[in-house]
């Protein structure tokens, strides 16, 4: 290991390698909960470096954990005690805008939200966006084809790719950074990594796809009484708005209850008490259009209560509630974190189902906690109980993921699989998939 490190170091130099009790004081996790475990953290500063460690690396079969801004949730880039991680912090720059192209080429290592500062001094838009905007890197967006608030207008990371430069497990440095919106020249190779969460390669550059810079978002936050209204307002709001609607988020009143009204973080928008609350927000120039179609449905009695921003202080506000993963971290855990996708149609049940047999499996003090995505069909779930320790944890997987094959649904919506899900796979994909 000492020799394959010095051959190491003379690729990254003395800055680009770390070992010793430096590596273990740094954390294992975005949360700081755990510490890193790797035998040496390596920190290219190109793509360059980064081909000739993968090769010095493979050469000696030297297993190698690629990782940006370790905010994943699936353990994707946990690192043993006998591999190396391979760090993307030097690798963050915005290498060129292009703003008549609509273009922007980074390296991996860039932050999510210095991406869309960039693209919106630019006069544009980076269309994918999350909670974790602020540490979430898009190498580590790319690898699992993240999604976010806005998947319902822009789609998913794969959308927003043209093209990408990856290595190899041998060191071979795939440079194919497309900067067409068409180019039908043959395999559209980069779908090999996007997605695929470093098993195929490691992404070390990008060319993203940018956006006009959107309408004033208007942003209202309503309260439901049943799913069924729920599920009325998504379509009905949906006709109204067309394809200005960019987000219909929804928040079980397990999840209010927990962050709004049993805690002193954040102003109600709207009184608890009701079974849902709804952020929807649309790119509406019309605010008269946006404010028409909500009372339409005050009036059929589908929104029980609702508030409309006025201002962007209020905006940001009420998303501070939908991405309060922190608050909702420290009220839960210890505990079990899910990200499924199901038809809009079976959730009712479904979350019922799941409520249901945490609290007779688990008994008193047992927790679920539901929210998500619901416009494309992406419900987080985190469970906590008393006690918890790895044989509650697998119980609450077969809580979650058993029900959904019948239901036509997947064990990961937008977290990808990492080394958590991979023995309920056979869940969501058959055999020959697999094999494939």
């Amino acid at each position: 290991m000492s020799e394959l490190l010095d051959e190491i170091k003379n690729v990254v130099g003395d800055n680009g390698l770390i070992t010793g009790d430096e590596v273990h004081q740094r954390s294992g996790d975005w949360r700081g909960v755990t510490r890193c475990r790797a035998k040496a953290i390596v920190r290219p500063a190109s793509t360059r470096e980064v081909s000739k460690v993968v090769e010095i690396c493979n050469r000696q079969s030297q297993p190698l954990v690629a990782a940006g801004g370790l905010t994943g949730l699936v353990h994707g880039v946990d690192a043993g005690p006998d591999e190396i991680m391979l760090s993307f912090e030097r690798m963050t720059a915005i290498e060129n805008i292009d703003a008549v192209g609509r273009t922007m080429t980074v390296q991996a290592g860039a932050p999510l939200e210095k991406v869309q500062n960039a693209a919106r001094d630019a006069g544009l838009h980076y269309a994918v966006d999350l909670g974790a905007r602020g540490s979430a890197t898009i190498g580590g967006n790319i690898s699992t084809n993240a999604g976010g608030n806005q998947v319902l207008r822009y789609g998913m990371t794969r959308e927003q790719v043209l093209g990408l430069e990856a290595v190899l497990a041998d060191g071979t440095v795939i440079s194919s950074m497309n900067r067409l919106l068409k180019n039908n020249s043959g395999y559209d190779l980069k779908q090999l990594f996007i997605g695929t969460e470093g098993t195929l390669g490691i992404v070390t550059r990008a060319v993203l796809k940018l956006a006009p810079q959107p309408h004033q978002p208007r942003t209202a936050f309503l309260a439901c009484d049943s799913f069924e209204a729920v599920a009325r307002n998504f379509s009905t709001l949906g006709e109204s708005y067309g394809p200005s609607l960019t987000s219909f988020e929804v928040m079980w009143d397990n999840y209010y209850d927990l962050i709004v009204a049993k805690s002193d973080r954040h102003q109600a928008p709207v009184p608890h008490g009701h079974k849902f609350y709804i952020i929807v927000e649309a790119n509406l120039d019309d605010e008269a259009r946006f404010a028409g179609a909500l009372e339409t449905n005050i009036d059929s009695g589908l929104i029980a209560d609702a508030a409309i921003a006025q201002s962007g202080p209020q905006r940001d506000a009420m998303w501070a509630i939908r991405d309060d993963i922190i608050g909702l971290m420290m009220a839960m855990l210890p505990g079990a974190v899910f990200d499924v996708s199901l038809p809009i149609t079976e959730m009712a049940a479904y979350a019922e189902d799941v409520s249901t047999k945490v609290s007779s499996t688990f008994g008193e003090g047992a927790r679920t906690v539901i929210f998500g995505h619901i416009g494309d069909g992406n419900l987080h779930i985190v469970i906590s109980a008393p006690e918890w320790d790895e044989t509650k944890i697998r119980q609450s997987e077969e809580i979650v993921y058993a029900p959904l094959s019948a239901i036509g649904g997947a064990i990961s919506a937008e977290h990808g699989i990492g080394i958590e899900k991979r023995d309920y796979l056979a869940l969501s994909r058959s055999a020959d998939e697999i094999a494939l």
